[in-house]
C-alpha cells in the first residue's frame, strides 16, 4: 500500500504546536512560534499540552491524544508540529481512533519519542516527517540554512534529494547566554553498496523501535516492509553501540531484517552532559557501523545501507519522511525522498 501524503502547508497556513510527548518551557516555543512566522510566513498555535508547564510533566495520556486528533480534524490547522520528545508517548496510542486520524490527514511533524505516533501513521498508510520545534527550531542564534531549506522543503512541498551538511554538532545550546555552538566539519555518509535502492521509510529512535517490539501492539503486518528501508539512529542516551547490533539481531531473528532493501542510520550523538556516557564520535560511529554490518552480513547480506546520515538528534537534521519512498543510489551517493 502506497502511503498518503498528507496536503502540504500553504503559505500562510497555520501549524498547531502540541506537546503529545512532554512539555517544554513556553518561553522557548513562543521563540519558535516567531520564526515560524519570520523564516517560514506561518502561524503557529500553541495548544494547551504545550503550554503546560514542563514541572508538571506531560498531560494524561487520553488528554495528549484527543488533543492529536482534534488538531488533525480542525479545518484551520494545515500541520502539526510536536513540541519536544520525552519517554511516554506508547501510552497514548493506546486512546488514538485510527478513523479519525484516517479521515484527517495532516503533516505530522515530530521525532525521538514521537516516533511512537509516526510509526502508528505509519501503519495508518500517511507520512510523517522528523522534527521537533524544540531543539529543532528553538536553538541557536537563527535557524541554519541547512534545517532552514530541508524544512521549508517538507513544510511546503516534498523533501527530494538530500545530501551531508558541511559543518554538523552535537553540542547543547545555552538559551541564557544565547552563545553559539561550536561546530565541527562534517564526516560525509558511509555507504554499505548492494546497489540501488527505492521502499518506503520504516524505523525510527533505537529505543523507541525496542519499545514497539517489546509493546507488539502496532506494528505493521510484516509483508508490509518487503523491499522497505529501515532508519535507526540512537538518540541522546548515547546507548552503547552494540545495543544497534541487538535491535538488528532481534529483527532478524523476527525474520525482519532480510525484507528491508535499504537501511539509513543517522548520524550518532556522542556528547550529553547531563550523561555520564561520553563517547569518541569516530569511535562511536565505527563502531554502530561495524556492529550494524555483522547482523546485515547474518540477516540481509544483500541490503545497501548509508551511515551518519543527517536525521536524529545531532543538529543539523533533515525532517526525514517516515514513510515516504526514499530512493538509495550509491553510486551518485544520492538519497531521494519520492
Amino acid at each position: 500500500m502506497a502511503h498518503e501524503r498528507p496536503p502540504p502547508v500553504p503559505d500562510g497556513g497555520r501549524v498547531a504546536v502540541l506537546a503529545p510527548s512532554a512539555p517544554v518551557p513556553t518561553a522557548r516555543l513562543d521563540r519558535v512560534a516567531d520564526r515560524l512566522r519570520a523564516v517560514f510566513g506561518v502561524e503557529a498555535v500553541l495548544y494547551p499540552t504545550a503550554r503546560r508547564d514542563p514541572d508538571d510533566g506531560p498531560a494524561p495520556p487520553a488528554e495528549r491524544a484527543e488533543e492529536l486528533m482534534r488538531a488533525f480534524a480542525d479545518p484551520a490547522v494545515d500541520a502539526v508540529l510536536s513540541a519536544t520528545g520525552g519517554d511516554d508517548q506508547l501510552r497514548v496510542l493506546d486512546h488514538l481512533d485510527p478513523e479519525r486520524l484516517r479521515r484527517n490527514p495532516t503533516r505530522f511533524f515530530g521525532y525521538s519519542d514521537n516516533d511512537n505516533f509516526r510509526l502508528f501513521l505509519w501503519r495508518l498508510g500517511q507520512v510523517s516527517w522528523g522534527l521537533t520545534a524544540h531543539p529543532d527550531l528553538a536553538v541557536d542564534p537563527e535557524i541554519r540554512p541547512y534545517v532552514r531549506d530541508h524544512v521549508s522543503r517538507a513544510l511546503f512541498g516534498e523533501l527530494g534529494t538530500v545530501s551531508p551538511a558541511a559543518e554538523w554538532t552535537d553540542e547543547w545550546f545555552d538559551f541564557e547566554s544565547g552563545e553559539p555552538r561550536s561546530w565541527r566539519d562534517s564526516p560525509g555518509w558511509w555507504w554499505r553498496d548492494h546497489g540501488p535502492v527505492a521502499g518506503p521509510v520504516w524505523g525510527g529512535t533505537l529505543s523507541i523501535l525496542r519499545w514497539q517490539l517489546c509493546a507488539d501492539r502496532y506494528l505493521p503486518a510484516p509483508e508490509r516492509l518487503d523491499g522497505a528501508v529501515l532508519a535507526v539512529e540512537t538518540a541522546e542516551t548515547l546507548p552503547p553501540a552494540r545495543e544497534v547490533g541487538y535491535v538488528l539481531r532481534s529483527l532478524g531473528e523476527r525474520g525482519w531484517l532480510g525484507r528491508f532493501d535499504g537501511l539509513l542510520v543517522g548520524r550518532p550523538r556522542a556528547h550529553n552532559p547531563v550523561s555520564p556516557r561520553e563517547r569518541s564520535f569516530d569511535d562511536y560511529r565505527t563502531s554502530i557501523r561495524d556492529h550494524a554490518e555483522t547482523q546485515l552480513a547474518r540477516y540481509a547480506p544483500e541490503t545497501t545501507a548509508v551511515f551518519d546520515v543527517d536525521f536524529g538528534h545531532t543538529s543539523p537534521v533533515f525532517p526525514l519522511p517516515l514513510g515516504a519512498t526514499a530512493r538509495l543510489e550509491p553510486g551518485a551517493g544520492s538519497i531521494t525522498f519520492e
